[in-house]
C-alpha cells in the first residue's frame, strides 16, 4: 500500500514525469554514443588512407552537436525534474495538514504540536530530492550500466569479466548497509522532531519561564534533546562514511584492475589501444551510476525515513468521522437529550461517568456546577462530538450525532472557553473567524454586540490592529470579548460557555458576563461556572459529581437541599470573605 500510495503521487505530474524520464534516457544514451565515435575515430578514421581529415571533423561536429544535446538534456531534469519534486512535496504536506485538520481531541490529547510540526517541515524536506532524484537516477544508471555491459562485453569479454568481478561485493554491502542506515536515518528524525518539540513548550511558555527565572533549566532541557540528536547523527554519519569510503574505494578498484588486465592483455596482443582506451572511457561510463546510485542511496534513506513518518500519520484512520449517509440539516432548533449515555477517554482509564440522561428544551438556559474533573467539560464536549459516546447516544432535535455531518452539526453549535485562542493577525481577521465571508458591518455588529466595539475602536489601528501570537497585545477580557463577537457572528442556535469568565477581574467579568446574556437570548446554552455568584439567576443548575447528575434545581431549591450545591456554594462564599 504504502508504495502504491507514492506512485500515486506522481499521477498529477505524469506528463512532465514522462518528459523528465525521456531526457534523462537521452542523455543516458548520448553519454554512451561519444566514447563509441572515440573508439571508432582512434581505431578505424585515423590509419584510413585517405578521408581521414573529413571523417575525423564529420565525427567531430558530430561530438560538439552531442555535447549541447546532453547539456539540454541535464537541464531539464535538473530543472523541471526538480519542480516536479517540489510540487510533490507541497501535495503531500498540504495532504498531511489537511489529515491534521481531521484527527480528533482524543489523537491531540496525546500528541506534542512540535513533534506534529516537525512531521510537516523537516520529514518532508528530502521528498523532493528522493522523488526527483530517485526515479530519474535508478533509470539513468540502469541505462548506462546495462549499455557499457553490453558494449565492453562487445569489446572484449575477459575485460568484461575482470571489470565487473567486484559487482556482486558492491551490491551486497550496499544491501547490508542500507538497512543499518534505514534506522539511524529514522532515529534521526525523532531526535530532531523532540527537539522541535521542546523548542515550542519552552517558547509558547516564554512567559512563565521569564517569570521564574527558569531560563536555565529551559537550556538544560534544550542540551538534553538536542544532545541525543548528535547522537543518532554519529551513529548516522558512521554508517554514511563507512558506504561512501567502501563503495568509492570499489569503484575506483575497478578502474584499477581493468588497467592493470588490460595492460597486461595489450602486451600479449588479446587487445589493441583503442580497444583499451574505449574500455577506459566505458569503465568510467561503468562506475558513474554506481557513483550516483550511492549518493541515491543516501537520498533514498532520507527520503524514505521522512515518507515512512508521514506515512504513518496520514494511514491513522480518525476516530470520529461522518457516515456515508450522513444527514446535513439546514439547521437546528437547539433540543438536547443525553440517553443512558457512558463515556470514558480511553480503553484503559475508568468511565468518567455511565448511564447519564439529561434533557434540555430549545432555548433552555441549563448551567453545570461540581468540582474539578467530574465532567462537566466532558458533557459540553459530547455535544459538537468532540468526542465520541461509548454508550449510550446524544441527540439534538432528536437526531443522534452521530447520524448528523459534523459540518453541519458544528456549525450550529458556539463555544466560549476560558482559555481564548486568539490567531495571529487583526482584530477583525479573528472576529471574522467566526463567518469567514462576513463583511465588515458585519463584524462591527458583532462586536458592539459583544461590548467590544468600543475598546477595539481605541486601539491604534481599530479593527486592523494586529494583536500579535495568541493575541499576546489584548488584555484577557478583550480577548474574550473578540471570542464572543466570534459567536455573535456565527449566529449558532446551540451555545457552550465554559468557564468563560472564572479568570478575569470582577470588571471585565461583568462586561463579558452581560454580553453572554445577551448572546443566550433565544438559544439552547449551557454554562460550564466556576464562580456559582454567576449562574444564581439560571432557572436550571445542575449539579455534577463522580456519580452523574447529583442534584437539579434553581439556586434557592438547591441551597435549601443543603446538599453538594449548598456545600460548594457556602465554601466559595467563605473562601472570598477570607479574601476580602
Amino acid at each position: 500500500m504504502k508504495w502504491k500510495k507514492i506512485l500515486s503521487a506522481f499521477k498529477p505530474y505524469k506528463g512532465i514525469f514522462f518528459a523528465d524520464m525521456l531526457f534523462a534516457c537521452l542523455g543516458a544514451a548520448i553519454s554512451l554514443v561519444i566514447p563509441l565515435i572515440v573508439r571508432y575515430i582512434t581505431g578505424t578514421v585515423i590509419y584510413q588512407e585517405s578521408g581521414t581529415s573529413q571523417e575525423l571533423y564529420k565525427y567531430g561536429i558530430i561530438m560538439l552537436l552531442l555535447v549541447p544535446a546532453e547539456a539540454f538534456c541535464n537541464y531539464f531534469t535538473s530543472n523541471y525534474g526538480h519542480v516536479m519534486g517540489a510540487k510533490i512535496e507541497r501535495d503531500l504536506r498540504r495532504e498531511l495538514f489537511e489529515h491534521y485538520q481531521k484527527l480528533s481531541f482524543s489523537f491531540y490529547d496525546n500528541a506534542k504540536v512540535g513533534q506534529l510540526m516537525s512531521r510537516v517541515t523537516n520529514d518532508l524536506f528530502d521528498i523532493t530530492e528522493l522523488f526527483h532524484h530517485g526515479p530519474e537516477d535508478v533509470v539513468i544508471s540502469v541505462i548506462k550500466l546495462i549499455g557499457s555491459l553490453v558494449i565492453l562485453c562487445s569489446i572484449n569479454i575477459k575485460l568484461a569479466i575482470a571489470a565487473f568481478m567486484l559487482l556482486p561485493f558492491m551490491v551486497g554491502f550496499a544491501i547490508v548497509l542500507n538497512k543499518k542506515m534505514r534506522r539511524t536515518f529514522k532515529q534521526n528524525r525523532v531526535k530532531i522532531a523532540e527537539v522541535n518539540a521542546q523548542i515550542e513548550d519552552s517558547l509558547s511558555g516564554i512567559r512563565v519561564v521569564k517569570s521564574f527565572s527558569n531560563e536555565d533549566i529551559e537550556l538544560q532541557k534544550f542540551d538534553e534533546g538536542n544532545e541525543q540528536f548528535l547522537l543518532s547523527k554519529r551513529n548516522n554519519y558512521r554508517y554514511l562514511g563507512l558506504y561512501h569510503s567502501v563503495m568509492a574505494a570499489t569503484t575506483t578498484l575497478v578502474t584499477v584492475v581493468v588497467v592493470l588486465v588490460g595492460g597486461r592483455m595489450l602486451y600479449s596482443g588479446a587487445v589493441s589501444v583503442p580497444d583499451l582506451l574505449a574500455f577506459l572511457l566505458y569503465v568510467g561510463n561503468f562506475t558513474e551510476p554506481i557513483r550516483k546510485l550511492v549518493t541515491l542511496t543516501e537520498q533514498f534513506q532520507n527520503g524514505m525515513s521522512g515518507y515512512d513518518r508521514f506515512y504513518e500519520i496520514v494511514t491513522l484512520e480518525p476516530d470520529i468521522v461522518d457516515k456515508k449517509d450522513a444527514l446535513k440539516p439546514e439547521s437546528l432548533k437547539g433540543d438536547i437529550e443525553f440517553e443512558n449515555v457512558a463515556f470514558k477517554y480511553e480503553d484503559n482509564t475508568p468511565y468518567v461517568f455511565k448511564d447519564l440522561n439529561l434533557h434540555v428544551g430549545k432555548g433552555e438556559y441549563v448551567a453545570l456546577v461540581g468540582s474539578s474533573g467530574v465532567g462537566k467539560t466532558t458533557i459540553c464536549s459530547l455535544i459538537p462530538r468532540f468526542y465520541e459516546v461509548n454508550g449510550g447516544a446524544v441527540k439534538i432535535d432528536g437526531m443522534d450525532v452521530r447520524d448528523i455531518a459534523m459540518d453541519s452539526l458544528r456549525r450550529g453549535i458556539g463555544i466560549v472557553q476560558q482559555d481564548v485562542y486568539m490567531f495571529a493577525g487583526t482584530v477583525s481577521d479573528n472576529i471574522r473567524y467566526g463567518k469567514p465571508d462576513a463583511d465588515m458591518e458585519e463584524v462591527i455588529e458583532a462586536a458592539k454586540a459583544a461590548n467590544a466595539h468600543d475598546f477595539i475602536m481605541e486601539l491604534p489601528d481599530g479593527y486592523d490592529t494586529y494583536i500579535g501570537q495568541r493575541g499576546v497585545k489584548l488584555s484577557g477580557g478583550q480577548k474574550q470579548r473578540i471570542s464572543l463577537a466570534r459567536v455573535f457572528l456565527k449566529n449558532p442556535p446551540i451555545l457552550i460557555f465554559d468557564e468563560a469568565t472564572s479568570a478575569l477581574d470582577n470588571e471585565s467579568e461583568r462586561i463579558v458576563q452581560e454580553s453572554l446574556e445577551k448572546l443566550a437570548k433565544g438559544r439552547t446554552t449551557f454554562v460550564i461556572a466556576h464562580r456559582l455568584s454567576t449562574i444564581r439567576n439560571a432557572r436550571r443548575i445542575l449539579v455534577v459529581t463522580e456519580n452523574g447528575i447529583e442534584e437539579e434545581g434553581t439556586h434557592d431549591e438547591l441551597m435549601q437541599k443543603g446538599g453538594v450545591y449548598e456545600h460548594l456554594y457556602t465554601m466559595q462564599f467563605k473562601k472570598l470573605e477570607v479574601n476580602t
